[in-house]
């Protein structure tokens, strides 16, 4: 196996440690490790990786291999950044009497990815706090749509069981207040359900998957080629980094690699999409405290960018621009110059806004010491991105599991302690300046040569991990191709899926007119959760 020096030194203490209890090991990619065990070392493996490797479980899912071994698989990712690799552990999960041992007690940023797993493929949680259904509403039957028996174009009866609901919260003057799942503006649905004891909140319930769109069943049906669109659609403003993310899939399960230039454009347009949302959330959250002279500046600011996109890839989204193998699109010399002159206009504009959000006292004194995450909360429920490193989760896949272009260019990664919207929205701020100095490295240092290697067919029963730094934090996209150029299995991770529970954590104290600016600082996808 062909593995990074430290990742080998992690398997060989863990195959001297357990034996012949990991039945297999293999490394399709030197920074990719799957383990194949049984149940009943998960939460071994979990210790160690947890106290040893100072590693994260990032992500659990599930893929039903019923028709090939009479069994379904989960999948535990873990991501150990100190080595920087990731290693799966793999184990068979019983077909006739599906379970699986929950891990939400020791490790809650699982919860709703295990409860996810029980509710799209009927594999049963044991000792699970909350075994509730998650992604399914109450208009779904019992059915289990990413079982491969269930047909993507079944219609379902309609449904008859109990409705859902909320926890109640007891106690002398104790009331509850709903907020959605729809909303006065034009964002997609989410419940929040507030209870509060006089003006201080006590608990917050969340409820998402309102519109779960099936995108993990799509990719299924669809040729390999065709789902690069399909990733586009996951989330609307991080469009270029999920279908960036799973072409990058994509060229690992195929043994291919995008050539330098176009891992470079790649990189610029990463920090392009990078750049129009950090702006925007930056605006949003001076609108959410009453300072709109800031916000305007700032659209002003992110509407420079969108129009930078459409002149670069002909759409202001970027949308388009991502293809297997590559990139569609080259860039001009006079592309080129107009990218390096709005860099430079675009800083000197956002140091003005950088000021004038700093002159403004009442600014301040609404964002410090509001909706604060801490740092042992956030390490809990592992969160990651713009939420994580202002909690103090010092991580960014750009610099500890480089891709792209990203090991080609110097960049530093801020973090704060405090947690709160002043430190995710100065967390935003420095992340800007440090894409500005990406971008014109780029430009620099940007290589001659093709922009696309072609992929004809990626064989079967290839597995890869496809990721990338999106701006909200961590997009993985994982694969198990089938024949016929198609998929067996993807599962998508968004960040928003496990950044939504801090929403719950850092509204805790504060008054519910903090939470429009608590939860704009978090500004998490509803579309990435509902993929």
């Amino acid at each position: 196996m062909n593995l990074l020096p430290d990742l080998r030194i992690v398997l060989d203490e863990l195959t001297e440690r357990f034996g012949a209890r990991i039945e297999h090991a293999h490394a399709p990619q030197p920074n990719e490790l799957y383990l194949h065990t049984k149940l009943e070392l998960v939460g071994a493996l979990c210790s160690a990786f947890y106290k040893k490797y100072q590693g994260r479980l990032a992500g659990v899912f599930a893929e039903d291999a019923r028709a090939e071994r009479d069994v379904f698989f989960v999948y535990y990712l873990y991501a150990l950044d100190a080595a920087h690799g990731f290693v799966f552990v793999r184990v068979p999960v019983s077909s006739d009497n599906p379970e699986l041992p929950s891990l939400t007690n020791a490790i809650h940023a699982v919860n709703w990815q295990e409860r996810e797993i029980q509710d799209l493929f009927g594999i049963k949680l044991l000792g699970h706090p909350n075994p509730r259904r998650c992604v399914l509403h109450d208009d779904w039957p019992e059915v289990c749509p990413l079982r491969k028996d269930f047909d993507l174009h079944t219609k379902l009866p309609p449904f008859t069981g109990a409705r859902h609901r909320f926890r109640e919260v007891e106690g002398e003057g104790v009331f509850q207040v709903p907020v959605g799942p729809v909303h006065a503006g034009t964002i997609e649905p989410g419940h929040f359900l507030f209870s509060v004891a006089g003006e201080p909140v006590l608990y917050l319930q969340l409820r998402m998957f309102y519109v779960h769109k099936g995108i993990e069943k799509l990719f299924e049906s669809l040729p390999i080629p065709h789902c690069v669109r399909l990733a586009e659609s996951i989330s609307g403003d991080s469009s270029f980094a999920h279908a960036t993310a799973f072409c990058h899939a994509i060229e690992r399960a195929a043994e291919v690699e995008a050539p330098p230039r176009a891992r470079a454009l790649r990189t610029l347009c990463l920090e392009l999409e990078r750049l129009y949302n950090h702006a925007a959330d930056i605006g949003a959250i001076c609108t959410d405290v009453a300072f709109v002279t800031a916000h305007m500046h700032a659209m002003r600011l992110k509407e420079a960018v969108l129009r930078v996109n459409e002149l670069l890839t002909g759409n202001r989204l970027l949308r388009g621009m991502p293809c297997l193998g590559g990139v569609r699109f080259d860039f001009e010399d006079d592309q080129m110059r107009a990218v390096a002159k709005f860099v430079d206009d675009f800083e000197k504009e956002f140091k003005d806004l950088v000021e004038l959000i700093r002159s403004h006292s009442g600014t301040r004194d609404r964002l410090e010491t509001t909706g604060v995450l801490k740092p042992e909360v956030t390490r809990n429920l592992g969160i990651v991105g713009i939420a994580g490193r202002a909690s103090g989760f010092d991580h960014d896949l750009r610099r500890d599991f480089p891709h792209a272009f990203y090991d080609q260019v110097r960049f530093s990664v801020p973090i704060f302690t405090e947690g709160d919207v002043q430190r995710r929205m100065v967390v935003r701020r420095e992340e800007l300046f440090q894409s500005l100095g990406i971008i014109r490295q780029v430009l620099e240092k940007l290589p001659a040569g093709p922009i696309q290697i072609k992929i004809e067919e990626v064989p079967s029963d290839r597995v890869a991990l496809g990721y990338v730094e999106g701006w909200r934090g961590e997009i993985f996209h994982w694969i198990h191709t089938a024949p016929g150029n198609r998929l067996a299995r993807c599962k998508v991770k968004d960040p928003s899926l496990q950044n939504w529970p801090a929403l719950s954590e850092a509204i805790l104290g504060n008054i519910i007119p903090d939470f429009p600016v608590v939860n704009k600082s978090f500004n998490l996808s509803y579309s990435g959760t509902d993929r």
